[in-house]
């Protein structure tokens, strides 16, 4: 028996690959999934032994049925259910909000059945363009911080502007300042010595999910992309911008990063502080103890409604993709998606397209160069259609644009941080601010304009006469395009 094993090695091994692949893609056809994600699972599987099983047990896994984690232990506590009773609007408020968000109400209805996320209309907002204008603020609120101090972040790195950004925190820490802070494991890269200093200085932080390898399992997990800061309870950040030095525009001879960040003050920080505390939970793996001093209470008279919405494994529905489909199916005018990675689902590309065949004035802006040479590929793959549906495609030429933005009818828009693909849409954890405001809108549409200036915007005829090379390229970066 051994010597057989010994002389057919391999062959047993493939046939248990098979054997298992077998058996693991049977489980996926049960599962009734999308198709194409269906087909790629399969296809991997049957073509790539041994990898193909990897790549089913890091992406295939359906965790939003089974929870990374338990919500209820911080959704339970009397404290946020105080805060959640507190952000319900009385009946003539949400009917004077129908009447002003028109078709747009359905958002709000959907993510409060969703998630029960609440509508909060007592809000104030700075939006931020790009890392020179985000940090800037975000330094002087860490600095002015006088109770606690909250970050969640995908990536926090200790170069220069994280550098920054980590002695501010360990100097409030050792003023007694309350500093918590959670990163991503694979996302983040902070040295032994920013770790020794804020362990030091008493600043609280804990990795996501870690992992041993985390240099060779950037997307074979799931992973927190978020990028929350609240601070005192009064002062909230969410958007695009991570810590690091590739959002700050100060090297002449490093690649223009355009991005986009909210300042939010007001009730929808309640939302983004519970959103955190439950990470938080999660991470430390402690009971924190929750009080009322982690909640604002001061009450602003500026009325600019949010809603805060958030998506992962650990929610029952993909909140944000349902968000941004319903947002599009109900425009009447136009749909402004900037994107750095446009690698969308069946529902997300069709609405799209119905909307631009519907008259309605649809742009979407993405970068002329990416990141990643195989998100970019499967990027371009959708221009064609995009383009025969009469949505007008331009390509960020100035640098990188990162920013997750979409305006719609002067009176919608959203910020965050997810992309518009697969992975945000159900892998990851992602955030993102739904803000009903005429004045937000114009704003970020005003910008879209000026971005648009620094595009190259995309020929129907020109992008058909593409090289067949790249055309095969596309093919096959769109057929793995649910791994991405």
């Amino acid at each position: 028996m051994v010597t057989f094993i010994k002389d057919n090695f391999w062959s047993i091994l493939i046939f248990l690959n098979y054997a298992i692949a077998i058996s693991a893609a049977l489980v996926i056809i049960q599962k009734n999934r999308n198709p194409n994600k269906t087909y790629s699972y399969i296809l991997m599987l049957a073509i790539f032994p041994f990898l193909g099983l990897l790549v089913y047990y890091f992406f295939g896994q359906e965790y939003r049925k089974t929870k990374i984690f338990n919500r209820k232990n911080i959704r339970n506590r009397t404290v946020i259910k105080e805060v959640e009773q507190e952000l319900e609007l009385q009946p003539n408020v949400l009917q004077k909000i129908d009447e002003l968000l028109d078709e747009k109400n359905k958002l709000i209805k959907l993510l409060h059945n969703n998630e029960k996320t609440k509508l909060t209309i007592h809000n104030q907002v700075n939006i931020l363009f790009n890392g020179e204008e985000k940090f800037k603020y975000l330094i002087e609120d860490i600095q002015q911080a006088t109770h606690h101090i909250h970050l969640e972040y995908y990536i926090l790195k200790d170069d220069t502007i994280g550098g920054k950004v980590i002695s501010a925190l360990c100097k409030k820490a050792k003023e007694g300042i309350k500093v918590r802070v959670s990163f991503d494991d694979v996302g983040s890269k902070i040295s032994k010595k920013a770790r020794q200093q804020m362990s030091e200085s008493g600043v609280e932080f804990y990795p996501f999910m870690p992992v041993l390898f985390n240099q060779f399992t950037g997307k074979m997990n799931y992973r927190n992309h978020r990028k929350i800061v609240v601070i005192d309870g009064e002062i909230g950040y969410v958007g695009g911008m991570n810590i690091s030095d590739n959002y700050m525009n100060y090297e002449t001879d490093k690649i223009f990063w355009r991005d986009t960040h909210l300042r939010i003050k007001g009730e929808a920080v309640k939302s983004l502080q519970i959103l955190f505390l439950t990470t938080w939970q999660f991470v430390s793996n402690n009971n924190l103890k929750i009080t009322n001093s982690l909640f604002s209470s001061t009450k602003l008279n500026n009325k600019l409604g949010i809603q805060i919405a958030s998506s992962g494994p650990d929610s029952d529905w993909a909140n944000i993709m349902e968000a941004i489909f319903t947002a599009i199916t109900n425009a009447e005018d136009y749909v402004y998606i900037t994107t750095p990675y446009f690698i969308p689902n069946d529902e997300i590309i069709t609405a799209i397209q119905v909307a631009a065949r519907c008259d309605i004035d649809v742009r979407i802006i993405i970068p002329k160069s990416s990141d990643s040479w195989t998100a970019q590929y499967a990027t371009n793959s959708y221009i064609e259609k995009l383009l025969e549906a009469n949505v007008k495609v331009y390509r960020y030429s100035k640098g990188f644009v990162h920013a997750k933005t979409m305006v719609i009818d002067d009176v919608f828009s959203s910020v965050g941080t997810a992309n518009m693909d697969y992975r945000s849409f159900n892998i990851n954890f992602e955030v993102n601010a739904l803000v009903y405001d005429e004045g937000v809108s114009n704003k970020l549409k005003k910008q879209f304009m000026l971005d648009i200036e620094d595009c190259e915007e995309v020929d129907y005829n020109s992008w058909k006469k593409r090289p067949r090379l790249n055309k095969i390229k596309e093919s096959f970066c769109r057929l793995w395009a649910p791994l991405l």
